[in-house]
């Protein structure tokens, strides 16, 4: 089978599962590199090509890199068309697209709370800082001033949408200042015609959302 990259993951990990799985299907082969958790996704040499030190990660022959699972998946489903994993028509990859987002949103998100809460490991706002720092340094690289190439796209859409719920409840003012590529990426999406619309107003908070363990 053609090798087309390197993923790095581990082999019980649910999204390097359905990589490896897409790409057998696919006729395709990945090369698995050494992983240790926690080491070898600290060392220089890996942040250098992927900052946010997440795993999976996966570099092809050229050099291109991707992190997220499921956007490592569906590369690698574009690579084999003929496979049909992405579905033949509009419909049946809107369809595919729904399943894959309901399995992740609406199955795996809670039992990854529940396991993350079940362990200690889940507190206030303790992931959505990191994430935050590091969505912010990416976009104030972008030239463009849009997450994928030179114009908007509907990766933009939904990242600003996401930015006007986390305005709303976790990022006040004083959050807000720390940000400002991405409140910037924010007010740039939404004045554009057709977008300012739907959106409406922000209704930004001024202090974010207290946590209340109480509760």
């Amino acid at each position: 089978m053609t090798v087309i990259g390197k993923l790095w993951g581990y082999s019980a990990q649910r999204q390097t599962i359905i990589i490896l799985s897409a790409a057998a299907l696919s006729g395709l082969d990945i090369d698995i590199p050494h992983f240790e958790f926690g080491v070898t996704n600290r060392t220089p040499e890996f942040l250098e090509k992927f900052p946010f030190g997440k795993i999976p990660a996966f570099e092809d022959s050229t050099g291109f890199s991707l992190v997220e699972g499921i956007a490592i998946a569906r590369h690698v489903c574009s690579l084999a068309p003929e496979s049909g994993l992405l579905g033949r028509d509009a419909r049946e990859r809107a369809l595919i697209d729904q399943w894959v987002q309901f399995a992740e949103y609406e199955i795996m998100a809670f039992n990854m709370e529940i396991r993350a809460l079940h362990s200690g490991r889940l507190g206030p706002h303790s992931k959505e800082g990191r994430s935050l720092r590091y969505l912010e340094t990416y976009l104030a690289s972008c030239s463009s001033g849009f997450l994928v190439g030179d114009q908007i796209t509907l990766a933009d859409i939904a990242l600003a949408a996401s930015t006007q719920q986390i305005g709303r409840v976790t990022c006040g003012a004083a959050e807000r200042v720390l940000y400002p590529s991405i409140f910037a990426h924010y007010d740039r999406v939404v004045s554009i015609p057709g977008i300012k619309e739907n959106f409406g107003e922000p209704d930004f908070v001024q202090e974010r959302l207290a946590y209340n363990e109480n509760h």
